[in-house]
């Protein structure tokens, strides 16, 4: 488990959590079990947790324990199988978006720029659309959305138009046949962070990260008892938008709602004043971390 992915401040989610011996927890990131195992470190005899992973690799590291519970689903049908298991309402819900470090490290899943292997990107291999896919059967305008949107790629349009170009003569089978594709566009000096921006807007088309984030967002204000927390780790802007922006508000966009008498209609209340980032040990240790933001709410 250890080698499968080092979890990002694990003590400031469990402390976040706040966790109740006798409580239900769900972690919906299970990913290689190092937060679901800790989290089960706190739980007594009565104690629940219940973990989600759509990759078929992350079930081989599920606990062994009569009080733990893995789903094999996306956590998009979070309050589903939260029902199906009788654990609503819960105590609180742990998500550490994006790709494990197992992700990465596999070769073969086509999710790092470090190697070159089939364009796949998918998260549960048991979907259809992959990477190889997208890029040569989107139209144009598809693929400026994409990068545009899901990469925050400056030149985007012009991006779209040459992948567009590139695959008349030949589908873009492999990781080498994108860079080489598009090897004119990229920043001298800026490769590594251009073509991580490239396989962002792919990977998140892909796997539909950003409607799932929406969908389970929605769903935890309804699972969640009162005073139960919330408790969401994200790796880009994109995901920490949506967090931030539902934490406050209540939605996605524009203003909070009020009631008849002026109350603010938002399910949850945020805990922690802003973001919570790694410390500078932590960062020492698991460069992965430089990137993450923690944030806390508490259903109301």
């Amino acid at each position: 488990m250890s080698n499968y992915h080092n979890p990002v401040m694990l003590q400031e989610c469990i402390e976040a959590l706040d966790i109740k011996p006798d409580g239900t927890y769900v972690d919906v990131t299970f990913g290689g079990g190092g937060h679901s195992r800790e989290i089960m470190k706190h739980l007594g005899k009565g104690g629940r947790l219940i973990a989600f992973d759509q990759d078929a690799d992350a079930q081989r590291n599920a606990i062994e324990d009569d009080r733990f519970v893995f789903v094999d689903q996306n956590f998009r049908y979070l309050k589903n199988f939260c029902r199906l298991h009788g654990a609503i309402p819960v105590d609180g819900i742990l998500a550490d978006l994006g790709v494990s470090s197992h992700q990465f490290d596999e070769a073969d899943r086509g999710f790092s720029i470090r190697f070159d292997a089939e364009l796949d990107m998918r998260m549960n291999q048991a979907s259809e659309l992959t990477a190889k896919q997208v890029v040569n059967t989107y139209a144009e305008a598809d693929l400026h959305r994409i990068f545009g949107i899901y990469g925050e790629i400056q030149n985007a349009k012009s991006l779209a138009r040459t992948i567009a170009t590139a695959r008349l003569n030949g589908p873009l089978s492999t990781i080498a046949d994108l860079k080489n594709a598009i090897a004119g566009l990229i920043p001298r000096g800026k490769e590594n962070k251009y073509l991580a921006q490239v396989f962002q807007a792919l990977r998140i088309e892909v796997n539909q990260e950003l409607e799932a984030l929406k969908e389970f967002l929605t769903q935890c204000a309804e699972v969640l008892g009162t005073e139960g927390r919330l408790v969401v780790m994200s790796y880009h802007s994109l995901e920490d938008r949506l967090v931030k922006n539902f934490i406050a508000k209540g939605k996605f966009s524009g203003e909070v709602e009020k009631d008849f008498y002026g109350n603010d209609q938002k399910p949850l209340t945020a805990v922690s004043r802003g973001a919570i980032t790694a410390t500078e040990d932590e960062l020492l240790e698991n460069n992965r971390a430089r990137s993450a933001k923690l944030r806390i709410a508490v259903k109301r």
